[in-house]
């Protein structure tokens, strides 16, 4: 039997499910791909409970959670933001999806497109004419589920995790 998922909007309180959710991710998506000390590194700065409390706080920000029942436990999530990413035309009113991760346990199940859903409706709504996101330049998987969504190829940035760089394709979809 599948278990059953939720999305609900991200409340004030849930910075700490979201940081462990995001640790927890990083590392299944990466380990054996990137070097562990780099992980461990990214994973302390870039998923800070503190840092989810900031984004949670900001009225700019939003987040969803996809949650399983029974029980409520955090199996993914998806962060929304304006862009800050490095392009050659970036356009006023741009969103960003800064973060989108699944556990791998809970793929297959369309969770990953309902997240993508929720963003793309609320960034219409919102009045965006476009969503940029930032994907590690060797991970097929992620890639080929973005093109499958509408995203293309608008750029690329060097992207630092932990003491190493990293190629990153920008890709971007026209709403």
């Amino acid at each position: 039997m599948e278990n059953a998922i939720q999305l609900r909007a991200c409340e004030a309180g849930d910075a700490a499910a979201l940081a462990l959710l995001g640790q927890a991710t990083f590392l299944e998506t990466f380990a054996g791909i990137l070097d562990g000390a780099d992980i461990l590194a990214h994973c302390a700065r870039q998923h800070d409970s503190a840092l989810y409390r900031d984004w949670l706080a900001d009225p700019a920000m939003r987040l969803w959670l996809a949650e399983v029942s029974p029980g409520g436990a955090p199996v993914g999530y998806l962060v929304l933001s304006p862009s800050t990413l490095p392009l050659d035309a970036p356009r006023a009113g741009d969103l960003e999806i800064k973060r989108i991760y699944l556990l791998h346990r809970f793929q297959g199940q369309r969770v990953g497109r309902r997240l993508m859903d929720a963003a793309l409706q609320h960034a219409r709504a919102a009045g965006a004419g476009r969503v940029l996101l930032g994907v590690y330049a060797e991970n097929r998987a992620a890639q080929a589920f973005y093109l499958g969504c509408g995203f293309v190829q608008v750029g690329v940035r060097t992207f630092r995790v932990g003491a190493t760089d990293y190629h990153d394709v920008i890709l971007g979809i026209e709403l």
